[in-house]
């Protein structure tokens, strides 16, 4: 089979490779009908992730049709259309107990694309099938299907959950990439009182808007300044850091009020400042986080019945086997206005 291999920082190939094969009997095998890139990826690929071995297949975010199960699977059975998961469970562990898959000591947690084979690929060995791959309504479209894999469970558990949301709340979501997006329709189920969308590139803003802000601030021009307009001087309920650079992240304690919520969702690559000597008084709550994926079971229903804004996420579409292009446009969405991509088999 043909698949994206890494092969060391700033080197990748759509290679030939041996197909994969069921080694534990938890297993299921997947021929892949969609798949999508994320920034995570482009971040193995600069070097950041150092535990990426080359030769790894790259990707964590498939959707596809069971070709193969072992014998210890239960909830699916060849034929059937499935989501995978980004984040695998053992099920067994502390961490999977309390629903903490991201967290799994057993062998699961961030392993796709990272410890094995991802799904960038024409077939994937997907782990701990029963925990880790749900079965898909026939309505719902692959494409669509493919950002509920990562991008919405990141955004509704590490964004939206652990920044206490709720009704009436003033929520602030610095970087209006695919998951900052993401974020600020997550937050719209909520009932936010106001969002506020802050970036630097203007189209991303226009999609902020047209995803549910109610307003939007250029990071050039005084967001602070109209969050506290904006809020009486008090300061948003909830900030939400969807960049992982060290100035939004300084930004978001910034803009939040005495009380309030500091989401960390971001991938940091770069130590941050964290300003005790202002904030020790303001009794904030700050949280990070890995994705566990215990609320896909929440949101496929709601995709179905369309409270999720899935295809307006989905700027390009590729063949499969133009895995390479695809991450060429993916890595520059100033120019190509790319928020995800979607790769699907080329048809017959």
């Amino acid at each position: 089979m043909k698949a994206l291999v890494f092969h060391g920082p700033g080197h990748s190939s759509w290679d030939e490779v041996p197909d994969p094969a069921i080694k534990d009997p938890a297993d299921v095998i997947i021929r892949v009908d969609a798949v999508t890139i994320c920034g995570t990826d482009l971040h193995i690929l600069k070097g950041d992730v150092p535990e990426v071995a080359p030769g790894t297949v790259l990707g964590h975010e498939a959707v596809g049709e069971v070709v193969e199960a072992g014998r210890d699977v239960h909830t699916v059975r060849p034929g059937d259309r499935v989501l995978a998961s980004c984040i695998s469970a053992c099920g067994r562990c502390r961490y999977c107990r309390e629903s903490r898959y991201g967290q799994c000591l057993g062998g699961g947690g961030w392993v796709l694309g990272h410890l094995i084979d991802g799904t960038q690929a024409e077939y994937v060995r997907l782990p701990f099938a029963d925990l880790s791959v749900h079965p898909l309504p026939g309505a719902l479209a692959s494409e669509d299907a493919v950002l509920l894999a990562d991008i919405f469970p990141t955004a509704y558990e590490v964004g939206v959950l652990n920044g206490r949301v709720r009704p009436g709340d003033t929520v602030v979501v610095v970087g209006a990439g695919p998951i900052g997006l993401a974020s600020v329709a997550a937050a719209g189920l909520f009932s936010a009182g106001r969002v506020v969308a802050v970036d630097l590139a203007p189209s991303r803003l226009e999609d902020a808007r047209r995803l549910g802000a109610d307003a939007v601030a250029n990071t050039a021009e005084d967001p602070e300044g109209l969050v506290g307009e904006l809020t009486g001087g008090t300061g948003a309920d909830v900030t939400i850091e969807a960049v992982g650079v060290p100035e939004s992240f300084e930004m978001c304690t910034r803009m939040v009020r005495p009380g309030g919520h500091v989401a960390n969702i971001g991938v940091h690559g770069r130590p941050a400042m964290l300003h005790l000597e202002d904030l020790w008084i303001k009794d904030l709550t700050l949280t990070t986080g890995l994705v566990d994926t215990f609320s896909t079971p929440t949101l496929l229903p709601l995709a179905q019945a369309g409270r999720l804004p899935l295809s307006e996420l989905v700027t390009h579409r590729f063949a499969l086997d133009r895995m390479e292009e695809a991450y060429g446009v993916f890595a520059d969405p100033a120019g190509s206005g790319a928020l995800k991509v979607v790769l699907e088999p080329a048809a017959a």
